[in-house]
């Protein structure tokens, strides 16, 4: 597995610098949407080609998903069944603010559970390109340059002291539950909410805090992607010391009930999840 895997991020790292290279011709709309009702960028479209045609050319995948078409690609033989979000925020080019990759490496064909997971990565193009990847329970963030990771923190832990935090939804949209819990947390730390959820993620992963997407009340189910964002981005995180929830519990413990289906996102410290989920109960 650990070669497979290897080859996996390699192949993720070593795109990078070509889907980063070709954001500024790309930031018009165009006339489709993805199968969540989102309206295409022409560098979301090129991403997920990019990244199918690259990660379904390995021997080990056998399939490739991502939150921009509606079904799964698959390929003859291999083990391994990945799940990606191509361009994670991409509503932030415009506005030239963080964005990146999400990729999930499940055992199972999807939709699957998160507990199917046997690693995951997210790239984030910010004033440096990083990597963050977590397998076998441990989280490493590695700097890109040239389409090579070079780690540089080889145990990623989140702080044990939290400072930050990031909230989506618009503030009318949240549960009375949820309001109240924010209005507390906002006491103590700071916020910190760029758009793209691998940039709020990365700022908890660094400085130690809470991310959330949570439940709105025109929207129960929330906003983010199990496959693609939710059930990935709680691997990292709980590999890094922390906690995820939907919640109630662990995003890798919600059942996979379709390719799109949505979640609510809780992630961070394990003392502020649990604190979120005794203020929701």
């Amino acid at each position: 597995m650990a070669d497979a895997i290897t080859a996996v991020f390699d192949t993720v790292a070593a795109t990078a610098p070509d889907i980063r290279a070709g954001l500024s011709g790309r930031r018009s709309y165009g006339d489709t949407e993805n199968p969540s009702g989102e309206r295409q960028l022409a560098a979301d479209e090129y991403a997920d080609e990019l990244l199918e045609r690259r990660l379904l050319a390995l021997d080990s995948v056998a399939s490739y998903a991502s939150e921009e078409r509606a079904g799964v690609t698959e390929s003859d033989g291999g083990t391994y069944h990945v799940a990606c979000d191509p361009l994670d925020g991409s509503s932030n080019l415009r506005s030239n603010n963080a964005m990146g990759t999400i990729v999930g490496v499940y055992d199972e064909p999807l939709p699957a559970s998160g507990r199917s997971l046997v690693a995951s990565a997210f790239v984030l193009f910010g004033p440096i390109t990083t990597m963050v990847t977590a397998r076998e329970e441990t989280a490493t963030e590695s700097v890109i340059e040239d389409g090579q990771r070079r780690a540089v923190t080889e145990d990623l832990r989140i702080p044990e002291d939290p400072t930050v935090y990031g909230f989506g939804g618009r503030v009318p949209d949240w549960s009375a539950a949820f309001t109240e819990f924010a209005r507390d947390i906002e006491q103590t730390l700071k916020l910190r909410y760029g758009g793209a959820m691998i940039g709020d993620v990365n700022q908890v992963l660094t400085y130690g805090g809470l991310f959330a997407y949570p439940a709105l009340d025109g929207a129960p189910d929330g906003k983010l992607r199990l496959q693609f964002e939710g059930n990935p981005i709680a691997f990292i995180v709980e590999a890094a010391g922390g906690r995820s929830s939907d919640g109630s519990r662990s995003l890798l413990d919600v059942p996979a009930d379709g390719l799109h289906q949505r979640v609510p996102v809780h992630l961070g410290n394990e003392t502020l999840v649990d604190r979120l989920e005794a203020a929701l109960a």
